[in-house]
């Protein structure tokens, strides 16, 4: 925990950048009926009745400090998505950085391993000599910024329905795009001092 909250308070440096990563399941949903559509003083109106259309996966990168997000759709969540991810922040988003910090949570996906089955060996070790994994503690997934991001999506953009990947992408590219022209950053406010106080009973 003192790890990551370390690295929290540290400044913002491109050349190191922290990048906070989860993900979170969404379940497509379609209409049955026809909405009825919006009248003067009344919302479009929907049936309660839905199509249950699968399960889709949500990879969430975000870098607190610079006010930056980026979201990924996927099939599944297996290790191979998440070496893609990883790809993806090496090559495609942070090609200039010395090395990228990245905050997860300790699931099984979340491994140096995942890289090496999803490429060559030795593109697996040029990507993860630019990644440097800081891991929350069990049970302490919360200390992961990008569950804050996660809410936050869910609120603003998820709570309607969703019947098909391209428009669930459409719908999260807008709002994700929305966010990053205004560079919404993360105020994390608990520090070490914090833990030492509020946690006591986890130290001797």
């Amino acid at each position: 925990m003192e790890a990551v909250l370390d690295l929290y308070a540290e400044a913002y440096d491109p050349k190191h950048p922290q990048v906070c990563f989860d993900e979170r399941p969404v379940q497509l949903l379609g209409d049955i009926y026809a909405p009825l559509p919006m009248q003067k003083g009344q919302a479009r109106r929907y049936d309660y009745e839905y199509a249950r259309a699968g399960t889709v996966n949500l990879f969430m990168m975000v870098q607190p400090l610079a006010g930056w997000r980026m979201v990924k759709t996927t099939q599944r969540r297996t290790k191979v998505d998440f070496a893609a991810c990883m790809k993806d922040l090496v090559d495609v988003y942070f090609p200039q950085a010395e090395v990228i910090r990245v905050v997860l949570d300790n699931l099984n996906t979340h491994n140096p391993s995942s890289l090496y089955e999803a490429f060559e060996p030795q593109e697996a070790r040029r990507i993860l000599r630019k990644l440097e994994f800081h891991y929350t503690p069990k049970h302490g997934s919360w200390l992961n910024m990008a569950e804050i991001e996660i809410s936050v999506l869910s609120r603003q953009c998820l709570q309607q329905r969703l019947a098909s990947i391209p428009e669930l992408e459409r719908q999260v590219s807008a709002w994700t795009t929305q966010r990053n022209a205004h560079a919404v950053q993360i105020k994390w406010c608990f520090n070490l001092e914090n833990a030492r106080t509020r946690l006591v009973r986890l130290y001797p």
